[in-house]
């Protein structure tokens, strides 16, 4: 008899973990087109466009086959009739990278239009200022892939940007990413089928709430990556719901965000000044919040490095010589995690990523609601033995989770679940 159970029970887990194991076939986006021929009018309208003017698209899905570009106008509006209606399509492109490529502008609005099928980034606004993207579906169609460019819409080096009501899917790297940009705002937006869902990376002054970010490998990053012009700070998220995002990494390999394992709903990586509140985070089978350093991705000391090659469209990789720029710091601090719902309807963590296994060697099979890799800077330690409230970590009113202080820069010497010492305040102006 209890060998019969002990059979039983051994099928039973050998099923649990073939379930687990088991990655879902990835998604589709679908949509029906019936394409027009506008395309010469439209990039005579780009190309002849006056500063305060507005280019109105009308109804209709266009096919192009060289990008949209706009460069040093001021005070112009792009209205398409409608994210349903007005449809531009660059699937076979044949001339650039991104669909439509802004730069050098000043007060730019984009709005009530979709934009599909990039050979390299859909939309992207580059050293502009007071932009808005407004009401735009950026996607590529049919099943998400690799081969999909890297982001549907992407701001960089750019002051004063607002995006709202935007979708973004299939993106291979961020479906919204802002990047090297300041006073930045990101609201009531949807963002699935992408490596990323939302991404802000080495940008200061950053609003990212009401936004919805479900079936992505990750849900929300918020980085700071070394050997850039400028450094990113003070982040405020809030009242997003981020949720399901399990679905397999096809980032490209090399990239930073192809390091993400599927089932991460948040990543804080190496940025200071950062509120996580009143967020709805749920149903991630590797973990729903986390707060690392950049050494977490660097690969061993002891470890053949192999020689990189530069990834398409500017990608970035993780950088072994992190520590050569100087006014980089690897570590996060004054980041406080407050007020959110937690939940999880898994009870067994992914394995196909070295934190599943993890939390089944460390954590008693239990997937962390928040984690902390706890891997502390040379200068941690003031002269008087005090934690230097730079680094503060504040875990607090989240109601009852599952914590993980990793100690991942001592083999996980220290694994623990104590949230004590991290049950405090930290504030920060925005």
């Amino acid at each position: 008899m209890k060998k019969k159970l002990l059979v039983t029970f051994l099928i039973l887990i050998l099923g649990l973990l073939y379930f687990e194991i088991k990655i879902p076939s990835m998604p589709s986006y679908m949509p029906k087109r019936e394409y027009l021929d506008m395309e010469i009018p439209i990039l005579e309208a780009f190309i002849t466009a006056k500063d305060s003017s507005m280019i109105e698209l009308p109804e209709g899905h266009y096919l192009f086959s060289q990008s949209l570009i706009m460069d040093g106008k001021k005070n112009v509006t792009i209205r398409g009739a409608g994210i349903e209606k007005t449809v531009l399509s660059f699937k076979g492109q044949k001339q650039g990278a991104e669909g439509v490529r802004i730069s050098n502008c000043n007060n730019i609005t984009i709005e009530n239009l979709s934009i599909e099928d990039a050979a390299g980034d859909n939309l992207k606004v580059t050293d502009s200022d007071f932009v808005v993207m407004r009401n735009i579906r950026s996607a590529w169609t049919g099943k998400v892939s690799t081969e999909n460019g890297a982001y549907a819409l992407y701001p960089v080096l750019c002051n004063n940007l607002l995006i709202e009501g935007c979708e973004a899917i299939g993106s291979s790297d961020a479906g919204i990413y802002v990047g090297q940009s300041k006073n930045v705002i990101i609201r009531n937006n949807k963002a699935y089928y992408n490596v990323a869902g939302i991404e802000s990376e080495n940008s200061s002054r950053v609003e990212i709430y009401d936004n919805e970010i479900f079936n992505n490998t990750g849900g929300l990053l918020i980085f700071n990556l070394p050997h850039l012009t400028v450094y990113g700070e003070n982040v405020k998220a809030y009242n997003n719901h981020i949720y399901d995002n399990n679905i397999k990494n096809f980032g490209v390999k090399g990239s930073i965000v192809s390091t993400v394992p599927r089932g991460t709903g948040i990543i804080v990586m190496a940025t200071k000044e950062v509120a996580i509140y009143e967020n709805k985070i749920e149903n991630h089978k590797t973990i729903n919040a986390s707060v690392v350093s950049y050494e977490i991705y660097v690969p061993p000391k002891n470890k053949k490095k192999k020689k990189k090659k530069p990834l398409r469209n500017g990608l970035r990789q993780v950088e072994e010589d992190y520590i050569q720029d100087i006014s980089y710091s690897a570590y996060p601090g004054k980041v406080s995690i407050h007020d959110n719902k937690f939940k999880n309807k898994y009870f067994i963590p992914a394995l196909d990523n070295d934190f599943g296994l993890l939390w089944i060697m460390k954590n008693k099979l239990q997937i962390p609601d928040i984690a902390y890799d706890a891997i502390l800077p040379s200068n941690y330690l003031l002269e008087n033995r005090t934690p230097n409230p730079e680094y503060k970590i504040c875990v607090k009113n989240n109601g009852k989770i599952n914590f993980v202080a990793m100690d991942a820069g001592n083999d996980f010497e220290k694994f623990s679940n104590d949230l004590d010492d991290y049950e405090c305040d930290v504030e920060f102006e925005l």
